[in-house]
């Protein structure tokens, strides 16, 4: 079978892709029987299509399939029942792709939906394109229209599946024949993990899988983690500089090596902040954790401890940056507002990511986990005095960000959005798994909650789908039993994907669904107020959520003022049931370092035309009166 990748062409060594599939159709001898005998792992024997796909994803381990059967995948679905394969029903398939992707994220090995062609895939596609963009692993399995001599033109759904898919996928496999079903299935789980991970669909003509055929299908080849000594040695050369400064800006391509970054950081002395996918992968209570970013749009604390002294520049601060499993996409910099450093040295496992925003001195073209395993090598060479001044000077700043989580004035009515981060951070345990959403306080949380583990923070960051936290909080509980999930979501997301709690009611499982509401898009009113003097499509309808927590069988919790903030929540939390809890929010004069320098950034970004026509517009609009959505 052709291997047709899409235009991001993520995977290395492509060309060692496509051997297990065929050796999946090919019949082999008693040799083959006893090999199957000795490793469990094979697809053996005789069987449908359905049961061969069925046991290749046993084989990989997986947990949960996430999706909604239809015509073209009935057979597959009842191969799931018979082989004791767990599967989670959901409403949309929307929702399908945020469960598999939180799955992959909360797991780090892929997870699984199964869609019907046509509609069940372009419903996919929007979480699909997260996982994408976001690095995490998925594997699509998705049915489609017939072929063969039977086959008839105006099939039912009958798009190009394969083409639509490869727009938000690393690679696609199109099945041609039964004999391939397992090995493309194999295969996809390889291509989701190797290199920069990501999702990978696997589509099979529904026809195929009723057939019937002899399998002898061994585990598909895994590549070496990509590893560029030549860079590598580039790299120690800056790092071993005396001169060098370094700071250290990790994402989540280092979630698997938590410990092995904390090492390299107190070897290097080096502060070290995350990208927002990244929170988690040094505990940022560490003596050297600065929180998100290192510019103006984030943690504050990292921005002062990366910035070099206007009176000492030469002295302060850091000069030298080291980038590993990080893109520097538009929302962890703030619209490409971080500084840019002296020396940079970028890391990533997907050379298409290395040195395209920053002016990079040295790109190195390797696994985060392998890259950090040769410094830790080379500690001899690294090691630095401890910097007591340094830590000393982390310490102080995060006191002060402390402060101010204690001190948020309490508005006349509802409750600050901060103060629901901190309080968050208070009644969670350490483990808890907290899923954000695509609102003006996904910012707060990035800054202000506290993660100390990893995989347990999770935000749809480069997409920016709305409505993705509560699907994924509901995938992640169904195979993360005993954790406490809850989520951080916005009123407006919440009626992108409220309707999925019915499926947290159906099936018991018990996550914290915690929305903030204002009945507004409030981080739209924060864009475009301040440019056009007035907002536009930002008003919502006023939303009865207790009804709605009711008609779908799940407890309800309801707070309107910050006195009932915590003692309601830890309520909450404490149920053993699925919650809906409405928080009233007022965010008032809040302002988000997100935000605001984004919006400076885009000022920039403007021609002094531009400029012209905005500021005369403001100023015309300024003697009129309001006039908002």
């Amino acid at each position: 079978m052709d291997l047709e990748f899409s235009r991001r062409g993520l995977l290395e060594g492509s060309a060692a892709l496509g051997g297990a599939l065929a050796v999946s159709s090919a019949t082999a001898g008693p040799i083959a029987r006893i090999r199957a005998d000795h490793h469990p792992g094979w697809v053996f024997g005789r069987m449908t299509g359905a049961q061969a796909l069925t046991e290749a994803l046993l084989a990989e381990g997986v947990g949960c399939v996430y999706g909604i059967p239809g015509a073209q995948e009935n057979e597959l679905w009842d191969s799931f029942k018979a082989k004791g394969l767990e599967y989670l029903l959901v409403t949309h398939e929307f929702s399908a792709a945020c469960m598999a992707d939180a799955y992959g994220r909360s797991v780090g090995r892929p997870g699984v939906l199964c869609v019907v062609p046509g509609p069940g895939v372009t419903n996919s596609l929007t979480g699909l394109g997260e996982a994408l963009l976001d690095s995490s692993p998925v594997v699509a399995i998705v049915g489609d229209v017939g072929i063969g001599e039977k086959a008839k033109p105006f099939q039912v759904h009958a798009l190009n599946q394969a083409e639509l898919l490869k727009q938000v996928c690393k690679c696609v496999y199109p099945v041609q024949n039964v004999g391939q079903i397992p090995g493309a299935v194999r295969q996809a789980f390889v291509a989701a993990m190797s290199g920069e991970p990501g999702p990978v669909a696997v589509v099979v003509p529904y026809n195929l899988f009723i057939e019937a055929h002899d399998y002898r299908c061994p585990p598909p080849a895994v590549p070496a983690p990509a590893f560029d000594e030549e860079a590598f040695q580039k790299a120690l050369a800056v790092l071993c500089d005396p001169k060098a400064r370094v700071g250290i800006y990790a994402g989540f391509g280092c979630m698997n090596f938590p410990t092995e970054l904390a090492a390299v950081a107190e070897l290097l002395q080096a502060p070290v902040s995350t990208s927002v996918s990244g929170k988690g992968v040094i505990p940022e209570t560490h003596p050297l954790a600065v929180g998100w970013g290192f510019g103006p749009h984030a943690s504050e604390v990292a921005e002062k401890v990366f910035a070099k002294d206007k009176l000492h520049p030469l002295k302060s601060g850091v000069n030298t940056l080291l980038a590993i499993g990080v893109k520097f996409n538009e929302t962890s910099t703030g619209h490409y507002v971080n500084p840019q450093p002296d020396r940079v040295v970028h890391v990533d496992a997907n050379p298409c990511n290395l040195g395209r925003i920053l002016r990079t001195d040295v790109c190195v073209h390797a696994d985060a986990g392998v890259f950090l395993g040769r410094l830790l090598a080379c500690g001899d060479q690294l090691r630095r005095p401890a910097n007591n001044a340094l830590t000393t000077r982390i310490r102080e700043l995060k006191a002060a960000a402390c402060r101010e989580l204690r001190d948020v004035p309490q508005p006349k009515c509802g409750v600050d959005p901060l103060a629901l981060v901190a309080a968050m951070r208070r009644v969670l345990p350490e483990d808890a798994l907290l899923f954000t959403d695509v609102s003006a306080t996904e910012h707060l949380a990035a800054e202000f909650y506290q993660v100390t583990q990893p995989r347990t923070y999770f935000n749809p960051v480069d997409n920016q789908a709305m409505g993705w936290s509560i699907p994924a909080a509901i995938g992640a509980q169904k195979v993360h039993h005993g954790k406490v999930v809850a989520t951080i979501t916005g009123d407006g997301c919440a009626l992108m994907s409220s309707l999925e709690i019915s499926t947290a009611a159906r099936e018991c499982l018990p996550v914290k669904f915690v929305v903030l509401d204002d009945q507004a898009y409030h981080y739209m009113q924060m864009l475009q107020k301040p440019a056009y003097l007035r907002t536009t499509a930002t008003i919502l309808a006023r939303f009865d959520y207790r009804s709605m927590a009711q008609a779908m069988g799940v407890a309800y919790v309801e707070i309107q003022t910050h006195d009932e903030l915590e003692p309601k929540l830890r309520g909450a939390i404490c149920h053993n049931g699925p919650v809906l809890v409405r928080v009233a929010t007022d965010y008032g004069k809040r302002k988000i370092r997100w935000i605001e320098a984004v919006r400076d950034r885009y000022v920039d970004d403007l021609t002094a035309a531009q400029k012209a026509r905005f500021l005369a517009r403001v100023g015309s609009r300024a003697i009129k009166p309001k006039d908002s959505d």
